[in-house]
């Protein structure tokens, strides 16, 4: 079991994280009019250009990842950065905000128990019998502002776009789900390595995904009859201001953040606490309608809460010693 001050800094870093990773909801939905591909390399060119200076601070540790680690990073930038943005950022345009939050928010049940299910695993474990009142608090509080928001869905809402934006916010949960606990696994297998050099690995292995996506978009744009302007659209300044942004607090901030986490933390409670990126989420999208969430959300917000507070309560079970023979 961790030590106690390891519980309390990992939260501390989960919830920094879920702060940060909050605000890519955001830029769907000021940038409505943008194709999600466009968001998807954007974002990450800013990261990857970010992490350039960001790798000459860590060029010692970088020094040490061997071909295994980078093609490692690779595959954690295309599955839980590039396909994981662009189910999302799709699924928002297409259902709006509330639907793809709350099944993104289904995120700490689904991996939590995709953790604790993944054979022949060396992390301490969970007990599904002391788990399942928390998971039960976080799905009751999902399901609850869910309701409100569903509830609140316009007549005139087009059923089939609506549908596949449900699908691809569930794809985006498959992407997130393999991602922090493929991360933290290489991240628990590596004690030694820095936390901080490894977000930026990630950031050098995402920039020639972007590019070379960028590359790709830019004429099918400009030569498919869209009338979408290129390189940069309608609104430049605050698409450039944007990926800036979450490109340096989303994706290197909180994924630094999250590595602190899950070096401190079993897979299974830290993959609970990924609910703090839903309640940023929800808190963000009320600031933005400019006005406070009803009686039903607060309800389910509060369960959240409560169930993220017990599950940190729940002492893991070690594996035996037997069975990592």
């Amino acid at each position: 079991m961790p030590h106690r001050h390891a519980l309390i800094t990992g939260t501390l870093f989960a919830l920094a994280a879920g702060l940060m990773w909050g605000l890519v909801f955001i830029a769907p939905t000021l940038l409505g009019e943008y194709p999600p591909a466009l968001l998807t390399v954007g974002r990450y060119l800013a990261f990857g250009l970010i992490a350039l200076p960001l790798a000459l601070w860590d060029r010692r540790h970088l020094a040490e990842l061997e071909r295994a680690d980078w093609i490692e990073a690779l595959k954690l930038a295309a599955v839980g950065n590039m396909l994981y943005y662009l189910c999302l950022s799709a699924a928002i345009q297409r259902a709006g905000g509330p639907l793809p939050t709350m099944i993104i928010g289904t995120l700490p049940v689904v991996i939590a128990i995709t953790a604790n299910l993944r054979p022949g695993g060396r992390e301490a474990r969970l007990p599904w019998g002391r788990m399942l009142p928390s998971l039960l608090l976080i799905a009751a509080g999902l399901a609850c502002v869910n309701q409100a928001e569903s509830a609140a869905l316009p007549a005139d809402t087009d059923l089939l776009r609506y549908a596949s934006g449900a699908l691809l916010a569930v794809a985006a949960v498959a992407c997130w789900t393999w991602y922090p606990i493929r991360n933290a696994e290489w991240l628990r297998a590596h004690a030694h390595r820095s936390p901080r050099a490894w977000a930026t690995a990630q950031g050098l292995a995402t920039l020639p995904l972007a590019a070379v996506g960028f590359a790709l978009l830019w004429p099918w744009l400009a030569f498919g009859g869209s009338p979408f302007a290129m390189p940069f659209g309608p609104q430049p300044g605050r698409f450039i201001a944007l990926m800036l942004a979450i490109g340096l607090l989303a994706s290197w901030l909180g994924t630094l953040c999250w590595n602190e986490a899950s070096q401190r933390l079993p897979p299974a409670l830290a993959g609970q606490l990924i609910v703090f990126e839903t309640l940023a989420a929800l808190a963000y999208a009320f600031v933005l309608r400019g006005r406070a969430p009803g009686w039903l959300i607060a309800a389910g917000v509060l369960l959240l809460v409560a169930g993220v507070v017990r599950a940190l309560r729940v002492r893991p079970a070690e594996v035996p010693a037997a069975s990592l023979s």
